[in-house]
């Protein structure tokens, strides 16, 4: 515990930096007022802080408890920073140690510093005894806030039915206190208690808050909707109205003061990218992301989706390092937090791709108890699915097909009920890989028809599926009909896939000349900087190591090759436009001013090579988007040859084309 001394030169400099002002009782009852009225969490600290600061110069320990008391806000866990942690329970346990043991200050002080702490290690024991010892007490805020706190720390998903005691608790409790906050949290933990039960009577009490805050807003809770807001448009499949939502939403959560602002735009953006299959392109903001303070103690989610970033860049030694970072096969020891099903979800994912089996069966058995339940993150924020999906990917990794089908099937019908048109699309698409790989009778025909209805659906959302298993047998119609190795003939203007019996014909891109290059090559890595340099260059240059750091941007070699396509490109385009052929004149326009663009950043002064900056960033990403758009096109004419296509083709910042044959044992 500081000195009276240290405290006081604190307080002096928080006056000095133009906090409120005004007597302790006037302080504490704007505080009060900010955070059990209005639900604003920054202001009511600020109002807090003055008021503990003017209490502890008066020496009313009393006002001095209900600031510190005050500064906890409505949540657990508030205070995410060690600094701001560490001062804020400094001022509780000073304040518990000045009041009288058995007043009412007291045990809400107590039930507030034993929340904090069932909080950071996951346990709940001690805080349903204070649950319980608020009953028998009979005080109306007392029962109110520890059946709060309680809940809070009671997210995983084996306590359910304690959750939903303690909401209705609470709701009836706040007829008593006269504390709008308190009425509104009882709703709104109803509200979440049922999302996260997959419970589609969840939409009552929504419209419910959502009707009480058009009335009068509430800060805090009015984030929460609005993040429940951007989850129920992703389930519908609506990414980019979801993503404008999250903005707006994050931008709610900053003014809020609410510390879970930055980590659920994170989860906003990991789940919109993830079913537009560019999850690989937040790999950058993810690495920052785990690190940051703001993250709940208990939140494990963005280590799980750097995982799955990672694998899907292809950067399998980093998605390793992030499982391992997890637990790896002691996925036992993480805490059953709000967001402890969506990291499971990511860290089977994850290993979907590593092919870890060990992992994965142990995120079987973990998961295995909670397959009734929708795969969501936090309060509700994020949901990508019925478990049952989970279950079904890591039966695939493990090597139990039948056990794969029975999930999938499951989480087909699971995810039409929740109405998650994306995590739908998905189940079917596994769903049909399962089954042909059982290739039992039926099973193809199924599988056909099950691919089908995840094409049309995934088309008609925008999105692109995630990627098959490259390590197991690719998707087809028939035994007869599979075939190792895609060939692809240039013709004309147009494109001819050829896969066995299969054959389809698609209109030159950008996309369809990148991967061009790499099915001409397979088993070869061709980095995205010599694809974007055109495929004569990318036909007969293969990266197989180095670092970048110390390379120029583009060698000799590449610049050449660059103003060459350049040339070819400004023909094609004079060709193009005197044909009135305009749509193929703007799609090679793109591409020789993306070249210019890119051999003005490797060349410095009097032409000299520049060294490696983020050329080659803007070539994975340019490279990427456009290789995934001649597979959606693929897709679209043969769903069979899109989905083998899927399944061994990979972009990042090396890409390449691994047929089965090329599948490491």
């Amino acid at each position: 515990m500081p000195t009276n001394g240290a405290r006081h030169s604190t307080c002096d400099q928080m006056g000095a930096a133009g906090r409120p002002t005004g007597g302790t009782p006037s302080l504490l009852r704007n505080g009060a007022h900010a955070l059990w009225q209005v639900g604003d969490l920054q202001d009511s600290r600020k109002w807090f802080d003055a008021a503990f600061c003017a209490a502890e110069r008066d020496g009313d320990m009393h006002a001095s408890a209900l600031a510190a008391l005050g500064l906890g806000g409505l949540w657990v866990h508030e205070h995410r920073s060690v600094a701001a942690g560490t001062l804020v329970e400094l001022r509780w346990r000073h304040a518990l140690s000045a009041v009288p043991p058995d007043s009412s200050l007291a045990f809400r002080l107590r039930a507030r510093i034993i929340a904090e702490a069932c909080y950071r290690v996951g346990e709940s024991c001690a805080i349903l005894a204070v649950v319980d010892e608020a009953r028998t007490r009979g005080h109306p805020i007392e029962r109110a806030e520890a059946a709060n706190l309680a809940h809070h720390c009671l997210l995983g998903p084996e306590h359910a039915t304690l959750r939903r005691e303690l909401a209705r608790e609470l709701t009836a409790v706040s007829r008593q206190t006269s504390r709008r906050s308190d009425h509104l949290m009882g709703l709104l933990w109803h509200t979440v208690d049922l999302i996260l039960s997959a419970d589609p009577g969840a939409a009552y009490p929504l419209a419910e808050l959502r009707g009480l805050l058009s009335q009068q807003n509430h800060v805090a809770v009015g984030f929460v909707v609005q993040a429940i807001d951007v989850m129920l448009h992703l389930r519908a499949g609506q990414f980019d109205k979801a993503e404008l939502l999250a903005a707006a939403c994050a931008e709610a959560g900053n003014v809020a003061g609410d510390a879970d602002a930055t980590g659920w735009y994170g989860a906003h953006l990991v789940a919109t990218r993830w079913y537009q299959g560019r999850i690989a392109e937040l790999l950058p903001m993810l690495r920052q992301l785990v690190n940051s303070s703001t993250l709940s103690a208990v939140d494990n989610s963005m280590v799980a989706a750097m995982a799955v970033a990672a694998a899907h860049a292809g950067d399998h030694r980093q998605a390793a390092g992030a499982l391992a970072r997890l637990g790896g096969p002691d996925l036992a020891s993480l805490p059953r937090s709000g967001s402890w099903l969506a990291s499971m979800y990511g860290v089977v994912e994850a290993a979907y791709v590593l092919r870890d089996e060990e992992i994965s069966a142990t995120a079987y058995d973990l998961l295995r108890p909670f397959a009734q339940l929708p795969m969501t993150g936090s309060l509700g924020v994020v949901c990508f699915g019925s478990v049952q999906l989970a279950l079904g990917t890591a039966s695939l990794t493990i090597g139990e097909v039948t056990q794969a089908v029975e999930h999938l099937r499951e989480a087909m019908r699971a995810n039409l009920t929740l109405r998650h048109r994306p995590a739908t699309a998905h189940a079917w698409s596994r769903l049909a890989h399962a089954l042909t790989l059982r290739a039992g009778p039926g099973d193809l025909a199924e599988a056909a028809e099950a691919l089908d209805l995840a094409h049309r659906e995934s088309r008609e959302l925008g999105m692109i599926l995630p990627g098959l298993d490259p390590a197991q047998t690719p998707l087809s119609s028939g035994a007869d009909e599979r075939q190792t190795v895609v060939r692809c003939r240039r013709r004309g203007q147009k494109w001819r896939l050829e896969w066995g019996d299969r054959g389809v014909t698609i209109e030159n891109s950008l996309g369809m000349t990148y991967l061009a290059a790499l099915l001409a090559n397979p088993g070869q890595e061709i980095t995205a900087t010599h694809l974007a340099a055109g495929p004569g260059l990318a036909q007969t240059i293969a990266v197989s190591g180095g670092t970048r750091s110390s390379q120029p941007v583009l060698d000799d070699a590449a610049r050449q090759a660059y103003r060459q396509r350049i040339s070819m490109l400004q023909a094609e385009i004079s060709q193009y436009e005197a044909r009135g052929n305009l749509g193929q004149a703007r799609n090679a326009k793109v591409e020789r001013d993306w070249l210019i663009n890119e051999l003005g950043v490797a060349t410095g002064l009097s032409g000299r090579a520049r060294t490696f900056a983020t050329s080659d960033e803007r070539a994975r990403i340019a490279v990427g988007k456009a290789i995934r758009r001649a597979l959606s096109r693929v897709s679209a004419v043969d769903p069979l040859l899109g989905a083998e296509l899927r399944a061994t083709v990979h972009t990042g910042h090396r890409c390449r084309y691994r047929p089965t044959s090329e599948q490491p044992a």
